[in-house]
Order: structure tokens, then C-alpha cells, then sequence
């Protein structure tokens, strides 16, 4: 059996989707065991910023379009795809409405 350059390449782009699900899965079934562990998560989440950093500055850079077709190709590519990834940070203000939520509703000393 012959085989052809869209073949191999349906094959590997099969074989990129079953390795990115495992990562996936091993990362969701991590993050559900440290569930409760504000540290352990923020670990995870500290992790997973260096690792998106590390892959986009050093592998997927290299990788840009050197002309406007490549460049059209990406962006088409990016948009049928879902978008441009990105790992936002929680904004302070979120973190902090915890903290400005009274536990127990305050009694006012007025009638």
C-alpha cells in the first residue's frame, strides 16, 4: 500500500488529537484530585503558564508565516479552529469579592 502525503498527514494530525486529549485528561484528573487545595491548584495553573510560555517562545514562534499566503493560511486556520489560545489571569478585584462578602449578616445597631 502507497502511501500519500494527505494521508500521512490525517494520520499524524489523528495522532496529535489523541496525544492532546491524553494531556487533557491527565491534567483535568490532576486538577479534580487537588480539588479543596487552593495551593496545589495554583501550582497546577503556575505550571501550566510556563509551559504555554515556554511552548510559544520557544517551538511555535519559529513556526510563524513568512509570507501574507502563510500568514491568510494561519489566520483561517486559527479562526475554524477556535481562536487564538490564551491563559488569562483571575483579575485581583474576583480574588477579593470573597473577602468583601461577610461571612455572617451583620446586625445593625439601629432600630
Amino acid at each position: 500500500m502507497e502511501n500519500y502525503p494527505i494521508e500521512e498527514s490525517i494520520v499524524k494530525r489523528q495522532q496529535q488529537e489523541k496525544d492532546q486529549e491524553a494531556i487533557a485528561q491527565l491534567v483535568q484528573k490532576t486538577a479534580d484530585s487537588y480539588r479543596g487545595d487552593g495551593e496545589a491548584l495554583l501550582g497546577l495553573l503556575r505550571i501550566l503558564e510556563k509551559l504555554h510560555r515556554e511552548i510559544r517562545d520557544e517551538l511555535f514562534q519559529e513556526t510563524l508565516p513568512k509570507t501574507r499566503h502563510e500568514l491568510y493560511a494561519l489566520l483561517r486556520d486559527i479562526e475554524a479552529s477556535g481562536g487564538w489560545p490564551y491563559i488569562g489571569r483571575m483579575r485581583l478585584q474576583a480574588l477579593l469579592t470573597n473577602l468583601l462578602e461577610p461571612d455572617e449578616p451583620q446586625h445593625s445597631s439601629e432600630p
